[in-house]
């Protein structure tokens, strides 16, 4: 793909409203939902449902745009019906959990099933301020193509250790809304001895252990969140906790995570513009990708990478679910190849080895 996409017509048409189907097992829940949503024009709340049987019935009657959905629902899980969804007339799915431990869980397998995005739900005490971001969230989440998500597909070999050279360069990965199946499929191929990667992904603070501990049981390189200080190594992930710091690159003694206390960036902590922008005072080691997400998180900071020397890339929209970030990324310049999210590891594998490219130590 070549240029940059055209400009919005000078007066473009008013979209209707999102039509939005609630999906919960408690009244109370389905009130503060609606609630939120109904607060923002730019949603039509057309039903409730408080178990999968209405939800069918409901879905087939109404035609919603999006689903809010409830993770742990009595009889059939929110999951399995999820799944069911996915498979027999894909629709855009936000998920609602609690912040337990098997909540955190159930969410992120919920993402890696077919679910645009997940919210918590507000603890005791709280009102309605955990929704907050819910109707910013549906609207995204209308536009989403899942045209273009892949089934579910066994798990991918990763490359033989032996098949992999580093050449010194680290991977830096930022993500949002549609990216969680994204950046598994490229973790689940990298090599145990995977070139060290930093890596911001957009959800709830809560969930991203479980999204840690699911990545590092079922895949070879060793995954955790980051710790602040914590040394770049091969064959070590780092994902960013999110929540009250954003994840950048240390330069001092050797290449250090750094946790910020800092404000938010494009609306994010952590942010992946500053993750990327950590990384400009050693571009040349540094390789970038921008996978699926809403808004232009990271933008910014890989144009500041490709000026410096970096290497950027972003994901198609062929194969982006939301293709937001990846979008502003390759306009403004800062991507300097779309590639499909089937090739994606390829090329990172192929830019942090020796095949070709001289050590960059």
């Amino acid at each position: 793909m070549t240029g940059h996409a055209t400009g919005p017509l000078a007066n473009p048409p008013i979209p209707r409203p999102v039509r939005v189907l609630i999906v919960d097992d408690s009244a109370t829940m389905r009130k503060l939902i609606a609630i939120r949503l109904r607060s923002d024009p730019r949603i039509n709340v057309v039903g409730e449902a408080a178990d999968t049987q209405q939800a069918r019935r409901a879905i087939a009657a109404l035609r919603p745009d999006v689903l809010t959905l409830d993770v742990e629902m009595p009889g059939q899980s929110g999951i399995d019906f999820l799944r069911e969804i996915m498979r027999l007339r894909p629709i855009p799915v936000i998920m609602v959990s609690s912040e337990t431990q098997s909540g955190s869980a159930a969410a992120i397998e919920a993402l890696c099933s077919g679910a645009i995005d997940c919210v918590g739900k507000p603890r005791p005490g709280y009102g309605n301020t955990g929704f907050a971001d819910l109707p910013a969230l549906v609207v995204e989440a209308a536009g989403a193509d899942l045209r273009r998500r892949r089934p579910p597909m066994p798990r991918p070999a990763p490359m033989p250790s032996q098949g992999f050279a580093w050449n010194g360069r680290i991977l830096l990965i930022g993500a949002s809304t549609g990216g969680v199946e994204a950046v598994e499929r490229i973790i689940a191929a990298l090599p145990v001895n995977c070139p060290p990667t930093l890596i911001v992904q957009h959800m709830p603070p809560a969930f991203l252990a479980s999204f840690a501990q699911r990545l590092n049981q079922r895949h070879a390189p060793q995954i955790a969140l980051a710790d602040d200080g914590a040394p770049l190594q091969q064959g070590r992930v780092l994902i960013a906790p999110g929540g009250a710091e954003h994840l950048a690159l240390g330069l001092e003694r050797g290449l250090r995570c750094r946790l910020l206390a800092q404000d938010k960036v494009n609306g994010h902590r952590p942010s992946v513009d500053m993750l990327f922008g950590s990384g400009v005072g050693v571009a040349r080691r540094v390789v970038a990708v921008t996978l699926s997400g809403m808004g232009s998180d990271g933008a910014m900071g890989m144009l500041a990478l490709r000026r410096a020397g970096a290497a950027c890339l972003a994901q198609d929209q062929a194969s982006s679910v939301v293709w937001g970030m990846p979008r502003i990324a390759w306009q403004i310049g800062a991507a300097e190849r779309l590639v499909s999210l089937d090739r994606m590891a390829g090329a990172l594998l192929d830019l942090t080895g020796v095949q070709g490219n001289e050590r960059c130590d």
